[in-house]
Protein backbone atom coordinates (compact mmCIF):
# COMPACT_ATOMS: atom_id res chain seq x y z
CA UNK A 1 0.00 0.00 0.00
CA UNK A 2 1.49 3.51 -0.61
CA UNK A 3 0.27 6.90 0.74
CA UNK A 4 -0.40 9.75 -1.42
CA UNK A 5 0.02 13.38 0.29
CA UNK A 6 -1.94 16.14 -1.14
CA UNK A 7 0.09 19.25 -0.74
CA UNK A 8 -1.86 22.84 -0.96
CA UNK A 9 -0.04 25.93 -2.24
CA UNK A 10 0.02 28.94 -0.43
CA UNK A 11 0.05 31.81 -2.17
CA UNK A 12 1.86 35.02 -1.49
CA UNK A 13 -0.68 38.32 -1.65
CA UNK A 14 2.16 40.93 -2.13
CA UNK A 15 3.40 38.58 -4.62
CA UNK A 16 0.16 38.87 -6.99
CA UNK A 17 0.34 41.22 -9.30
CA UNK A 18 -1.68 44.12 -8.65
CA UNK A 19 -4.69 45.13 -10.78
CA UNK A 20 -3.70 47.89 -13.12
CA UNK A 21 -6.68 50.74 -14.11
CA UNK A 22 -7.14 52.05 -17.77
CA UNK A 23 -7.73 55.47 -19.17
CA UNK A 24 -10.25 54.64 -22.09
CA UNK A 25 -10.86 57.72 -24.64
CA UNK A 26 -14.38 57.39 -26.53
CA UNK A 27 -14.57 58.67 -29.85
CA UNK A 28 -16.97 61.49 -30.06
CA UNK A 29 -18.00 64.15 -33.36
CA UNK A 30 -16.54 67.08 -31.77
CA UNK A 31 -12.61 66.79 -32.02
CA UNK A 32 -10.18 66.71 -34.32
CA UNK A 33 -7.20 64.07 -34.69
CA UNK A 34 -5.39 67.23 -34.39
CA UNK A 35 -6.31 68.35 -31.21
CA UNK A 36 -6.96 64.50 -29.74
CA UNK A 37 -3.13 63.76 -30.51
CA UNK A 38 -1.81 66.89 -29.01
CA UNK A 39 -3.81 66.40 -26.17
CA UNK A 40 -2.77 62.54 -25.80
CA UNK A 41 1.20 63.78 -26.04
CA UNK A 42 0.25 66.57 -23.67
CA UNK A 43 -1.61 64.20 -21.27
CA UNK A 44 -0.78 60.96 -21.27
CA UNK A 45 2.99 61.52 -22.38
CA UNK A 46 2.53 59.51 -25.65
CA UNK A 47 5.04 60.17 -28.46
CA UNK A 48 3.51 61.67 -31.70
CA UNK A 49 3.14 58.27 -33.13
CA UNK A 50 1.51 56.51 -30.51
CA UNK A 51 -1.06 59.54 -30.22
CA UNK A 52 -1.84 59.06 -34.01
CA UNK A 53 -2.24 55.81 -33.94
CA UNK A 54 -4.64 55.61 -30.17
CA UNK A 55 -6.54 58.22 -32.20
CA UNK A 56 -6.87 56.41 -35.17
CA UNK A 57 -8.54 53.30 -32.98
CA UNK A 58 -10.58 55.92 -31.44
CA UNK A 59 -11.79 56.40 -34.54
CA UNK A 60 -12.55 53.08 -35.85
CA UNK A 61 -13.34 51.14 -32.55
CA UNK A 62 -15.01 53.71 -31.12
CA UNK A 63 -12.46 53.50 -27.83
CA UNK A 64 -9.34 52.61 -26.79
CA UNK A 65 -7.24 52.27 -23.81
CA UNK A 66 -4.23 55.12 -23.63
CA UNK A 67 -2.62 54.64 -20.79
CA UNK A 68 -3.00 51.90 -17.72
CA UNK A 69 -1.08 52.07 -14.03
CA UNK A 70 -2.20 52.46 -10.47
CA UNK A 71 -5.75 54.84 -10.18
CA UNK A 72 -3.66 57.86 -8.41
CA UNK A 73 -1.51 58.27 -11.62
CA UNK A 74 -3.74 58.14 -13.79
CA UNK A 75 -6.51 60.58 -12.22
CA UNK A 76 -4.68 64.02 -12.89
CA UNK A 77 -4.12 62.62 -16.68
CA UNK A 78 -7.54 61.70 -16.61
CA UNK A 79 -9.08 65.07 -15.68
CA UNK A 80 -6.29 66.70 -18.16
CA UNK A 81 -8.52 64.98 -21.40
CA UNK A 82 -11.76 65.78 -19.99
CA UNK A 83 -10.68 69.36 -19.29
CA UNK A 84 -9.57 69.36 -22.88
CA UNK A 85 -13.02 68.05 -23.52
CA UNK A 86 -12.08 64.64 -24.87
CA UNK A 87 -14.31 61.90 -23.76
CA UNK A 88 -12.67 59.30 -21.81
CA UNK A 89 -12.89 57.28 -17.68
CA UNK A 90 -10.98 55.50 -15.84
CA UNK A 91 -11.74 51.73 -15.74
Amino acid sequence: MSTKEEVLEQVDLKTQKQRENEIVLFNDDYNTFDHVIETLIYACEHTPEQAEQCSILVHYKGKCTVKTGPYDELEPRCSKLLDAGLSAEII
